[in-house]
C-alpha cells in the first residue's frame, strides 16, 4: 500500500483502503428450486454477463451492472416452468450477499449513496446506507400487474431480499410515472448509481464511516 507524508516530513496515517484494490466477490447458492451464481467486482467498468431465465430480469441486471459500473456475471437456472418468484427472489438474495462480501470491513467507503434516475415518465430516487441494518422502503405505485411476462410485485420481492442479505437501508421512491417499465427501469438504474455512490471510497475517511467503529 503506498504510504502517505505530511509537509513535516515524517509518515502520515494511510487510508485503510487502497483505491485501487479490487473489491470482488463470488457466491453460489443451490437449493431444490435455483440454482444462482453471482460474481462482482465493484471496482468495475460496467462489463458483464447475465443469464437468468427471466428475460426481464436479464434486461435489468444488466442495466444495474451497466449504471452501477460493477464487472461480473449472475447466472440462474430455476423452476420458472411454474413462475418466476423462486429465481428472481433468490437473485436478490444470492447478489445482496456478493455485494456485502465484496465490501469487507467497508473501511473508506462513504457509506451513504442517493440518486435520481429519470426514464421518460418516471423518476426514480434510491437512497442507500451501508448501515449493516436491513430495510426496505418501497414508496412506488406500479401501475399494470405485468411487463410482458413478468410479475412486477416482483420487483419488491428482488429488493426486499437484496436489501435483507446485503444488510443495507435501501429506500426507494418513485414519485410520478406511468409505464410500468420505465418506472422499473429507473428503478434499476437509480440502485445501481446509489450503491456505486455508496460503496466509493472517499480518501478522506479513516476507518469505518460510523461512531460505533464498524458496520459489519
Amino acid at each position: 500500500m503506498p504510504e502517505q507524508w505530511s509537509l513535516e516530513g515524517g509518515k502520515k496515517e494511510t487510508n485503510q483502503v487502497e483505491a485501487t484494490k479490487k473489491r470482488f466477490a463470488k457466491i453460489e447458492r443451490k437449493t431444490n428450486e435455483t440454482q444462482i451464481a453471482v460474481e462482482i467486482n465493484l471496482d468495475g467498468e460496467g462489463k458483464s454477463t447475465i443469464s437468468t431465465g427471466v428475460p426481464f430480469m436479464d434486461h435489468m441486471l444488466d442495466l444495474f451492472m451497466k449504471h452501477g459500473l460493477f464487472d461480473g456475471s449472475i447466472t440462474a437456472n430455476g423452476d420458472t416452468y411454474i413462475d418466476d418468484h423462486h429465481t428472481t427472489e433468490d437473485l436478490g438474495i444470492v447478489l445482496g450477499q456478493a455485494i456485502k462480501e465484496a465490501l469487507g470491513d467497508k473501511k473508506g467507503i462513504k457509506r451513504y449513496g442517493n440518486a435520481f434516475v429519470p426514464m421518460d415518465d418516471a423518476l426514480a430516487q434510491v437512497v442507500i446506507d451501508c448501515s449493516n441494518r436491513p430495510h426496505l422502503e418501497f414508496r412506488v405505485d406500479i401501475p399494470t400487474d405485468k411487463v410482458g411476462a413478468f410479475d412486477t410485485e416482483l420487483v419488491h420481492e428482488f429488493l426486499w431480499k437484496f436489501a435483507l442479505e446485503a444488510r443495507m437501508n435501501v429506500h426507494v421512491i418513485v414519485p410520478y410515472g406511468h409505464n410500468a417499465h420505465h418506472i422499473i427501469e429507473a428503478i434499476f438504474k437509480a440502485l445501481a448509481r446509489a450503491i456505486d455512490d455508496a460503496v466509493s471510497i472517499d480518501p478522506r475517511v479513516k476507518g469505518v464511516p460510523s461512531t460505533k467503529g464498524l458496520l459489519t
